[in-house]
């Protein structure tokens, strides 16, 4: 059973290594618990959610790719509901249904090739001068009405999936063919490829920061000024990279309130790394750091979630900052790796922000001075995509006007539109 302490916040390999040790059904049930009490969120949500849809892949039963697709999708939307303010668990539910989706398509694109080839071979033995009362039997050919015209090769772009399937007059949704109508085989060869293709994203999501960190060094550049405002760990290490091999001046922004008789600063640890690298830093409150704006260079943000038009969610406070730097001319660099990037496309008025607790800011032993007060507090915002200059992935850096074909290349337009937060959890 998971902890009952609120503030109890496993550590991501704990966590994995709780999941795989519980059986399947409560291995969901414990991680939705920790989802509800925002235990476990952040790029850790990512991870954990490519761990239990391996498990459903695995584990379940199923005997056709339709099965399977549902039962991803039905784990999918119980993760998202319990955690409706990280998109990324909607985003990686959508990876590995497109995942399938390509396999399942790559499957049956080989059995129908295999199908073509042994009918070729049944042709050429065959007599080539039958005599008239014995003619040549027919040959029979596999599946022969299955296969695209021309030999047609299928890119795992959904564009060109979908161009392939209105020239075929073919579904090519991946889901079309029941395996169950096949030999066995192909179920447990189609569970092992989906298996690797999972474990190649959670592989992708735990290398995504150190790659991400490895173009610091083209941004950021020798006796530059620098704002990154609450700094993420990406950005984190995007600066201590960038510390290796330039000198520069950091001033980080933060509204993290000082625990009671701690004494410590935010991001000391932080601090320390880069001032061992000879890197200066200097500490601002939010609500300082307008005064500093004309001075920097640029301003690092690190991204919760990219969405398709390009604008971003972040944590609270950091679109002042933003709009400050587009007032003052100053370029707005976000570090997100791909698997942030959201099919969706909201609206300013769409975003809803998440609330915090309030606690931390104003103390309700006051009593009577707040009783009467309604105190929010959000934490996180809505980036428009205007203010951003560039953004850097583990792919390299992209401009606002790539981020089409990222997603055309990582989504499936039959994914794009499920919506994972109907029903209850």
């Amino acid at each position: 059973m998971p902890p009952s302490q609120a503030n109890y916040a496993p550590s991501l390999d704990k966590l994995i290594k709780s999941l795989k040790s519980q059986p399947y059904e409560a291995s969901i049930e414990a991680l939705i618990f920790l989802l509800k009490r925002r235990q476990v969120k952040g790029d850790d949500c990512a991870v954990a959610t490519a761990h239990i849809l391996l498990q459903v892949v695995a584990r379940s039963k199923w005997h056709d790719v339709d099965q399977l697709l549902g039962r991803v999708q039905s784990v999918g939307s119980r993760l998202a509901r319990a955690a409706p303010h990280e998109p990324v668990i909607g985003n990686i539910v959508r990876r590995v249904l497109g995942l399938i989706r390509d396999e399942a398509t790559e499957d049956r694109n080989n059995a129908d090739d295999l199908g073509s080839d042994s009918a070729s071979d049944i042709q050429s033995l065959a007599p080539t001068n039958p005599p008239p009362q014995r003619p040549a039997p027919t040959p029979v050919l596999m599946r022969s009405n299955t296969a695209a015209p021309g030999g047609l090769q299928v890119s795992k772009s959904m564009f060109n999936i979908l161009s392939a399937a209105t020239a075929a007059d073919t579904p090519m949704t991946g889901a079309s063919t029941p395996l169950s109508q096949a030999q066995p085989a192909s179920v447990h060869a189609l569970r092992t490829e989906v298996i690797n293709g999972i474990e190649e994203i959670m592989d992708e999501i735990q290398q995504a920061d150190d790659q991400i960190a490895s173009f610091a060094d083209i941004q950021i550049h020798p006796g530059e000024y620098v704002l990154a405002y609450q700094p993420t760990k990406t950005v984190e290490r995007f600066l201590i990279k960038a510390a290796t091999r330039r000198r520069f001046t950091v001033f980080i922004a933060s509204i993290d309130p000082i625990e009671p008789g701690s004494g410590e600063k935010p991001y000391a640890a932080l601090r320390k790394k880069l001032n061992s690298h000879g890197v200066t830093t200097i500490n601002l409150a939010s609500n300082g750091l307008m005064a500093y704006i004309p001075r920097v260079n640029k301003v690092i943000f690190g991204a919760k979630v990219i969405y398709q038009n390009g604008g971003l969610l972040v944590d609270s406070g950091a679109c002042i900052a933003a709009q400050a730097a587009r007032e003052f001319l100053k370029p707005v660099i976000v570090l997100g790796a791909i698997y942030k990037f959201c099919p969706e496309d909201p609206s300013d008025e769409a975003v809803i922000s998440e609330l915090g607790n309030p606690s931390s800011f104003v103390s309700y032993a006051d009593g009577p001075e707040v009783e009467a007060l309604d105190i929010e507090n959000t934490v996180t915002d809505y980036i428009p995509p205007s203010l951003v200059e560039v953004y850097i992935t583990n792919l390299g850096p992209q401009t606002r006007h790539h981020l089409a074909s990222i997603l055309a290349d990582h989504y499936k337009v039959e994914d794009i539109g499920y919506s994972l937060h109907d029903g209850e959890v």
